[in-house]
């Protein structure tokens, strides 16, 4: 049984939700989010509840059942709260500048990096004084959020000797001893 799929789903107030055969929008003070369904799954909107059922007791509706109440779980937080991802560039020489909406990065490598971001993203570099450059994503579609700090993180992995690199802030990295002068 999906127990993730049988949890209904609260709308908070000023957030609208549409459900055509296999499209539903969610409308919120954020923004709105479409997502296609597959056609044998049903939702409904009672009041105040979305709900998603699946048709029979097959695996892979079981598994479409979860997948798609979960995706518009994460709809309806996006328009409503927002998603916010934050990284920190742990190097020396490391930067991030933001103008408009294009991130540079200076990483270590004999270029700087620029990185055109989607419209729907907001992306802000702060440096203190003392503290590691951070780089701070926030959008209201969870995947996008995701896929585009995983896309910046990509450029420079932390290494597990020195821990360089850029990392979520509060990743914990597993750092290696390396070598020890023989004698």
């Amino acid at each position: 049984m999906s127990r993730i799929g049988k949890a209904p789903i609260s709308l908070p107030a000023g957030i609208t939700v549409n459900v055509n055969k296999t499209k539903v929008t969610v409308k919120g003070p954020k923004g709105e989010l479409v997502q296609d369904i597959h056609p044998d799954m049903q939702v409904s909107v009672d009041g105040e509840v979305l709900t998603v059922e699946r048709p029979t007791e097959q695996k892979r509706h079981k598994a479409m059942h979860g997948l798609y109440r979960s995706l518009l779980y994460n709809m309806v937080e996006g328009v409503t709260n927002g998603y916010k991802k934050e990284l920190e560039l742990v190097g020396v020489g490391y930067k991030a500048t933001v103008q408009g909406n294009v991130l540079e990065l200076n990483l270590g490598y004999s270029h700087s990096i620029y990185m055109a971001m989607p419209e729907d993203i907001k992306v802000d570099a702060e440096t203190a004084k003392g503290q590691n450059p951070k780089v701070t994503i926030e959008g209201i579609d969870k995947q996008l959020v995701g896929q585009v700090a995983a896309k910046i993180k990509s450029l420079r992995k932390v290494e597990p000797y020195k821990g360089k690199g850029i990392r979520f802030v509060g990743e914990q990295v597993r750092r290696k001893a390396g070598k020890t002068a023989a004698k």
